[in-house]
């Protein structure tokens, strides 16, 4: 198929990684602004959102600025250099920064007054809650607190990344010498203390500042600012390692000593004070970042969790799939699974009666002999470490693939790998070079004279707790080839050999880039053939420049694509001559959008992938990555009704405009309103009770 000649710049084809991640958060901060979310549910978003912006600077930033520093001269796919990004970088940071301020500040803080949960400062307090305060800073505060000043044999101290701290020039009244200090807010306590009556939630920092002159006896307080630094916490683990389990480790303690890459400062600190920490820091200008108002609102997330119901979100209970109702225990629910496939789309489905009755299965059943799971990010009530522990102690073959590189759980996971080694599991720990990101099990049960194998994949971890928050998708079979493909998986990332050709599956990084742009190709032939041409993508991150080439081809030949791209997307939509016929929009909401979803409509031909890797070269070219074809009708619908009830959200969907820019979508007049979390629970409902005969006779 003869390809359109285009002669664009980088910029003109490819939207920056960083900057489009931004307005992902940017987003966030809408629904922080939207008076239609449960108040709770908005300061949940305003934490939310300063937890993103921490990991952002610790691993993007803190590339881009390694990168600047080396001098080489690279640039970033849409051709800009790391010092132009972070230039751009820190002008949207501080637009974004300021109106989340301006949102505490003025609009959540009054709701919350009005609802009953005051935040303030002790200057808000009354004499008896002041009181109260004192008592409280006396027995539990001031104890655990260590004022370090700055001077003569007292060299600048070492701050700690994501810390809060006080900084203070302190003068002796009687020799008039004047020196810098810091007192560090404990991170060991709750951020707000609550007193009185009417429940006044106290920032610790206000409590200190308050009775700073405690620590300084004799002292005089001249000035006294916040601020809180973030250091570098991206790592690389040398190929060269011998040991991948004492490397990571190696390289979680250097990453408390990572370079300071972001300096916040509370927006009243002085220019002298300031002067003062840049240098001792050793940061420069352009790594300030001023605050209006409260710093590290990521906190927020204690006045969030308060129990007030009406609040919060309405409560969601999640069901489970039709067939498996009936399935008492784990023969029938393998019976299930050999009948056909079975979809599992969380948080709508249950975790508890699908995965981890699965899992809990392989341990009780007598006939299963073998489990194998890989582990990238878990929790410790995930049914997965310990049925493989429990599995292992009751004499079956047990086997975890424990990914050590998952980023900021590279501790919980060294800490369950020796769990499950000491308990008789065979553990691997991967490949330096590739990080283990698929997601899924599988069990070898005996059954008459054979053995037969069923699998569980999935688009997202086995983490219990982010199954009530996360929407993923997983799918338990039984299909001969896909469970070959799965155990020759397994056997390669266990033992030493080279993947043979999989038999359906698509796996990073051996077939399914491959895969994916043979498909692509497809459609853009139907297209231009007038046949049938669509494509439909659902990802968390569009910005493999392969895959957005081959999308922009498929768009010039005819082809429809519809995007869904939860956070980053490089692809620009809309361009004349380019991009016309594709849609970018991302949907968000009470329910994280996790899941992976790929469908390809050429002709009369229509086939559809789900699983763990999104659409960028680190999933593609440097992990681990399952992606399974759904060849059941009955599946194939269901992921169908998912993504077409994306496709018509007009309420919690934003779309992408070609400068970057995203739009969000409202009913027009007279138009009903179609939020995805909200039909797709009603759904699950409606599903549930026509298949309860006790509900049906009410």
């Amino acid at each position: 198929m003869a390809r359109v000649e285009t002669r664009t710049t980088p910029q003109e084809r490819l939207l920056n990684r960083e900057l489009s991640w931004l307005e992902f958060n940017s987003r966030v901060l809408d629904l922080v602004a939207d008076g239609n979310v449960p108040l709770l549910e908005r300061v949940k978003f305003c934490s939310i959102f300063s937890s993103n912006l921490d990991e952002f600077f610790m691993v993007r930033a803190a590339g881009l600025t390694r990168q600047s520093a080396s001098g080489l001269a690279m640039r970033s796919p849409d051709g800009r250099t790391p010092k132009e990004a972070l230039a751009a970088i820190r002008a949207r940071v501080l637009e974004l920064t300021a109106r989340q301020s301006h949102l505490w500040e003025q609009e959540l803080r009054s709701a919350l007054a009005d609802a009953g949960i005051r935040v303030g400062t002790v200057e808000d307090a009354t004499g008896d809650e002041l009181a109260e305060l004192a008592g409280l800073f006396d027995r539990e505060i001031y104890p655990v607190l260590t004022p370090l000043a700055v001077g003569p044999g007292q060299p600048f101290p070492y701050i700690s990344g994501l810390s809060l701290s006080i900084a203070l020039f302190v003068r002796d009244p009687e020799t008039g010498e004047e020196r810098l200090a810091r007192v560090k807010v404990p991170e060991g306590l709750q951020r707000f203390v609550t007193v009185g009556e009417r429940g006044l939630y106290t920032p610790l920092e206000s409590l200190i500042e308050h009775f700073l002159p405690w620590l300084f006896p004799g002292m005089e307080i001249v000035e006294c600012a916040l601020f809180r630094v973030t250091r570098d916490a991206d790592f690389e683990v040398s190929d060269e390692a011998d040991d991948l389990l004492e490397a990571v480790e190696l390289e979680i303690r250097r990453r408390r000593f990572g370079d300071v890459i972001r300096l916040e400062v509370s927006e009243r600190m002085s220019g002298a004070m300031l002067d003062r920490l840049v240098q001792g820091l050793d940061v420069t200008a352009d790594q300030v970042y001023p605050i209006h108002g409260q710093l590290d609102m990521a906190d927020l997330m204690q006045i969030a969790s308060l129990e007030v119901p009406e609040l919060r979100d309405e409560p969601w209970k999640p069901t489970t799939p039709a067939r498996l109702v009936t399935a008492a225990g784990p023969s029938e629910f393998f019976a299930e699974v050999r009948k056909g496939d079975i979809l599992v789309h969380l948080p709508y489905n249950s975790f508890r009666t699908t995965v981890e009755a699965f899992v809990r299965g392989g341990v009780k059943d007598p006939d299963v002999i073998a489990m194998r799971s890989t582990v990238y990010r878990t929790s410790e009530d995930s049914p997965v470490v310990p049925a493989l522990i429990e599995a292992a102690e009751a004499g079956k073959q047990s086997v975890c693939l424990v990914e050590l590189k998952a980023r900021f759980d590279e501790r919980r996971n060294i800490e369950w790998s020796r769990a499950l080694e000491q308990a008789g599991v065979h553990v691997v720990y991967g490949f330096h070079n590739l990080k283990i990101h698929a997601k899924t099990t599988l069990l070898v049960r005996r059954e008459g004279g054979e053995l037969r194998r069923y699998v569980h994949i999935g688009t997202g971890n086995y983490h219990a707790r982010t199954a009530r928050l996360y929407e993923d998708f997983g799918l338990f079979t039984a299909d001969e080839d896909i469970s070959a493909d799965v155990a020759d998986l397994f056997n390669y990332l266990t033992g030493f050999g080279r993947p043979q050709r999989f038999r359906k599956l698509l796996v990073a990084p051996f077939n399914l880039r491959g895969r994916l742009i043979d498909e692509i190709r497809g459609v853009a032939t139907a297209a231009a053939s007038g046949r049938r041409a669509r494509i439909r993508l659902k990802t968390n991150a569009l910005t493999d420049e392969a895959i957005i080439e081959e999308l922009y081809a498929a768009s010039q030949a005819g082809a429809r694509v519809d995007v869904v791209a939860r956070g980053i997307c490089a692809l620009r939509p809309g361009v004349p001559g380019m991009s016309d016929n594709i849609q970018v929009r991302s949907v968000l909401g009470r329910f994280l959008e996790h899941s992976r979803v790929f469908a390809f409509e050429a002709g009369d031909r229509a086939t559809l992938y789900m699983g763990s890797a999104d659409l960028m070269p680190r999933n593609l070219d440097h992990r681990i990555e399952v992606v399974v074809p759904v060849e059941s009708q009955k599946v194939q619908h269901e992921l169908d009704v998912a993504l077409e009830t994306l496709l018509a959200d007009n309420t919690q969907a934003w779309v992408l405009d070609a400068d970057g820019s995203w739009t969000r979508q409202r009913p027009a007049a007279g138009e009903k309103p179609r939020a995805t979390h909200a039909k797709l629970m009603r759904r699950a409902r409606q599903r549930a009770r026509r298949r309860d005969p006790v509900r049906r006779s009410r």
